[in-house]
């Protein structure tokens, strides 16, 4: 008896319905789509929704700006987000829009729910008002001169220059970008969901497995700091849905954008017939998995889950943090190039690439990810050309030469036994998010199978006769591994899996195809899969991208380190071989296991090392041969200073510097195994 599937509803964040698609929202969506692919690979009942987030001021300033209604700007952009979405082979169950008759009425629901239950506050606040325009201005919508440190063009809330924080009206000089116009300080009545109410509540919720423990420790300081009634409102003109009972008043986007998720889902419910109330009732035994990104996390951790519990809902099963995407080491860029939208992106690459190579690095924690455009070309051609597809290309077409059809015997049992029993192990890293792991153990399995080949040769077979049948053994052992493998990455390379079954003339694979092999089959004949990445489509993707009407970006200003009466001023600011302490705290330590040691063929003193940081992997060259033989570090632990930037050497990239105490030559030292340490544990 099996068990029944598990019924998971996720959902990624909701694009703004005010711009393209960027890979940076990209990251968040592949990594959504992976793991509800591979959940559906398992025979589990998930089923994934989004929808544009296509309310607020901003949108209807810019449907006024192109002569356009709201409702035409957000139904032309969505119509675009859709496009490069299905470009990534992202496949949502539903994609709808916030602005839908479902979402006006979850939306008056859920604030009718805590309406009636006392948690909606009225409150009279002044806020700045534009006179020209005829509308109060959000605080992004105003800027002027720094009331603390007098740099001019500042935020209405934040200084960029000293980092201060203040309140619009503190200003010198104030101004509303949209007019121009000086703003005027009015009254208003806002309404206000009372927050403080549900600080027990949150307490609790941070404390449970919902969220990463980086997470929940960040949103701790919110709730430690003290909670404050949040802001719910906002004044006509604005483009959302009226208030009940509240003429002229709407819901703040971030009111009824999360309320999307509901929105989306219940269209869904109402087209195949589910039971909504189901997923989010009190209660309800169904998974709610939200991935977002670590911008938002205030949010999806703190108001949203306040908000479904005064409305009597559920609260979310767990949420998944990502970190934000930089790309060669720095912010993307549009005067570099390097802010690359979805749509340029796919004019010039393969979309599995990206997919592959974000997979390849992703892990469950909320880091940074860097788009290395180096590494991303030597990553995809080595591991996806080299080394997967190669195990087919290498013995694909000796089968057909041979009759076409795979023979019931296997040369290597053992080997293909081995991969086999890797399923297990692999999807629990594609359960737990750790889709970096799950790579590294593909590959070092794709490492072996080519070995095997090589060993075996079978060009060298097929040109002797009588050797037809060891041939075709062989061949079967390689395929067959082929096929566990491309069944492993089936929810990253979709694309690769439905060419993999045609050539292999299989059904759809499914996870529990790993439990069986191709014995007595017949095959197609071996055409191409994939091809190399060729370094002159990044450099056209990146011309493509390339703004030539922005400003060159100047450098960060550098922050002023505070003096200390024993400082030497003098020596500390003109000597280039010191660094101050503020250099050194940027230095950041951590501790990874050695998965894999490797001579390098051509260096007398460089080790290749595969690196386990506990979120992801790295590639290192490492100069100590002269201590160590790769049998003897294998799973030991040592120190890598991991935000060192990619460095291209002749024999590769690598991806940070391994650290080792001693005097040097056969005296320096590793961290032993059995430290105490943990692969991704910082060190202090």
């Amino acid at each position: 008896m099996t068990d029944a599937p598990r019924k998971i509803l996720v959902t990624s964040a909701l694009p703004y319905a005010n711009g393209s698609i960027h890979l940076g929202h990209m990251l968040e969506h592949i990594q959504t789509d992976i793991w509800v692919r591979f959940q559906k690979m398992r025979g589990e009942h998930c089923i994934y929704v989004c929808a544009d987030d296509a309310h607020g001021t901003a949108i209807m300033l810019k449907a006024e700006e192109t002569g356009i209604t709201p409702e035409e700007q957000i139904a032309r952009v969505q119509a675009e987000h859709e496009r490069d979405f299905h470009g990534f082979l992202i496949r949502y169950d539903h994609y709808h829009s916030t602005h839908s008759p479902e979402n006006r009425v979850l939306a008056e629901q859920v604030y009718t729910l805590n309406r009636d239950a006392g948690y909606i506050l009225e409150k009279e606040i002044t806020q700045l008002y534009d006179p020209v325009k005829g509308m109060f201005l959000a605080d992004r919508f105003v800027r002027g001169t720094c009331p603390k440190c007098g740099a001019e063009d500042q935020y209405g809330d934040n200084c960029e220059v000293c980092s201060a924080t203040y309140t619009p009206a503190e200003l010198i000089k104030p101004y509303s970008t949209i007019s121009g116009a000086t703003p005027e300080e009015r009254q208003t009545t806002q309404l206000f969901f009372d927050l403080p109410r549900f600080e027990n509540m949150l307490r609790e919720w941070l404390d449970s497995d919902a969220l990463q423990p980086s997470v929940a420790n960040k949103l701790r300081e919110w709730v430690d700091a003290g909670l404050q009634p949040w802001d719910i409102s906002r004044e006509a003109p604005y483009f959302g849905f009226e208030i009940p009972g509240w003429p002229g008043k709407y819901f703040y986007v971030w009111m009824d954008a999360p309320v999307g998720y509901m929105a989306s889902f219940r269209h869904y419910c109402d087209k195949h017939g589910l039971d909504f109330d189901e997923y989010w009732r009190e209660g309800s035994t169904t998974e709610l998995h939200h991935f977002i990104g670590k911008d938002i996390v205030n949010f999806h951790g703190l108001f949203w889950p306040a908000m479904l519990e005064g409305a009597g809902l559920r609260k979310p099963t767990a949420l998944h943090v990502h970190g934000f995407v930089t790309v060669n080491g720095a912010k993307m860029s549009k005067s570099r190039g390097t802010f690359i939208k979805a749509s340029t992106y796919l004019e010039h690459l393969d979309p599995e690439y990206l997919r592959y190579y974000f997979a390849a690095k992703l892990g469950k924690g909320v880091d940074d990810f860097d788009l290395n455009l180096e590494d991303f070309v030597l990553r995809v051609n080595a591991d996806l050309v080299g080394k997967v597809v190669n195990i087919a290309s290498r013995t694909g077409n000796f089968v057909h030469k041979f009759g076409g059809r795979l023979p019931a015997e296997l040369d290597n049992e053992a080997l293909v036994r081995e991969v086999q029993a890797a399923a297990p192990r692999i999807a629990a890293l594609y359960e737990a998010r750790e889709f970096g792991k799950a790579i590294r153990d593909i590959m070092m399995l794709a490492d072996q199978a080519n070995q095997y080949i090589n060993d075996q040769a079978p060009w060298k077979l097929a040109k002797e006769d009588g050797n037809e049948a060891k041939v075709l053994a062989v061949c079967a052992s390689a395929l067959n591994v082929f096929r566990l493998l491309v069944l492993y990455l089936k929810p990253v390379m979709p694309a690769l899996a439905e060419k993999t079954e045609a050539f292999l003339r299989i059904p759809p694979l499914s996870w529990r195809d790993a439990d069986t092999l191709l014995r007595d089959h017949e095959i197609e004949r071996f055409s191409a899969m994939i091809s190399r990445v060729d370094n002159k489509q990044v450099d056209a993707m990146l011309a493509a991208s390339k703004d030539t009407t922005a400003a060159a970006e100047p450098p960060a200003p550098a922050k002023k380190a505070k003096k200390t009466p024993a400082q030497n001023t003098a020596v500390t600011d003109s000597t280039p071989d010191t660094i101050s302490i503020d250099d050194f705290l940027r230095v950041k330590l951590r501790v990874a296991r050695i998965v894999k040691a490797a001579h390098v063929d051509g260096a007398d003193k460089l080790l290749q090392l595969t690196l386990d940081l506990g979120d992801e992997t790295r590639n290192v060259f490492a100069g100590i041969k002269a201590r160590y033989a790769p049998e003897d570090i294998e799973g030991r632990l040592t120190v890598v200073v991991a935000n060192l930037a990619p460095r291209k050497m002749k024999f590769g990239m690598s991806e940070g510097m391994v650290l080792a105490a001693g005097p040097g030559g056969e005296d320096i030292f590793l961290l032993s195994p059995d430290s105490g340490a943990q692969p991704g544990m910082e060190v202090r």
